[in-house]
């Protein structure tokens, strides 16, 4: 069995090739700044990708909120300590929170975000990096940082309208408001709602039918996919050829065509 990185502020698991991050400062409502949480993730996301033995990241929170987003007590801070200092904001931002945006982007297999609770400001676009979204009644959305006086410096603006799209998304920044988990699914922002102790069940549940599938072919198919949001169609379906000659060579690949001309269930070593 891999031996998982230990963490500060979070805690991470890993069974049966999924992979659990449980975010650990309940304290302060699992905030992703004023604490390690950042690194904790980026941490996490840097280990699965040298980790073959990982199929699915789950994402979920300890506690009554899966993220309050940023720390108001931090933003005051820094608003009375760096007035003026642009530049060095900025760099705060690039060299902070927007680590984790370039961090789950890059992760290489299917991540599911289990929302226990309220996802605010950078929490709600924390869950929007996710591949799917599976939230409990307990759960509150909000793209909130206008109300503060402020945009997303973690990007939700560039994740937000490809899942809503752009006019409800504008809708949703420009207002600042709440969104409730029923109204949350009809947008699409989650993709199932569970009562709160059927939460982390379900997204198991979601995470190990993943999990069960030949993990070199998961793995390929996440970045075809990210790939497919960036490149024109031709290069694209040239990576497609590249991938596929490479899937074809592989030993889960004759397994599962054995398995189903056998009709039995398939058993992939990731080979």
């Amino acid at each position: 069995m891999t031996t998982v990185p230990t963490l500060v502020d979070a805690t991470l698991t890993l069974e049966n090739r999924v992979a659990v991050l449980t975010l650990n400062r309940h304290d302060v409502r699992n905030a992703l700044t004023g604490n390690n949480l950042i690194q904790d993730i980026v941490d996490t996301c840097t280990w699965i990708n040298a980790t073959p033995d990982v199929s699915v990241l789950v994402v979920t929170g300890a506690g009554s909120a899966f993220s309050a987003g940023g720390n108001i007590k931090e933003m005051k801070q820094r608003a009375v300590d760096h007035a003026g200092e642009v530049g060095f904001v900025a760099q705060g931002y690039r060299d902070g929170i927007q680590r984790i945006p370039l961090a789950i982007q890059s992760v290489e297999v299917p991540t599911i975000a289990a929302v226990n609770g309220p996802a605010i400001g950078a929490g709600c676009d924390l869950t929007l990096m996710c591949d799917i979204r599976i939230c409990s009644t307990d759960a509150l959305f909000g793209e909130t940082f206008v109300n503060l006086g402020l945009i997303s410096g973690d990007g939700g603006a560039w994740f937000l309208p490809k899942i809503v799209g752009y006019q409800r998304a504008a809708e949703l920044t420009f207002s600042g408001r709440l969104v409730k988990p029923d109204e949350a699914l009809k947008l699409g922002m989650v993709l199932e709602v569970t009562e709160p102790d059927q939460l982390m069940p379900r997204a198991m549940e979601m995470a190990r039918t993943f999990a069960s599938k030949p993990p070199i072919t998961t793995r390929y198919t996440k970045r075809l996919m990210k790939l497919a949001e960036r490149e024109q169609l031709k290069d694209f379906l040239d990576q497609c050829a590249f991938f596929q000659g490479v899937c074809h060579q592989t030993e889960d690949h004759l397994e599962a065509i054995d398995a189903f001309i056998e009709k039995r269930s398939a058993h992939f070593a990731g080979r």
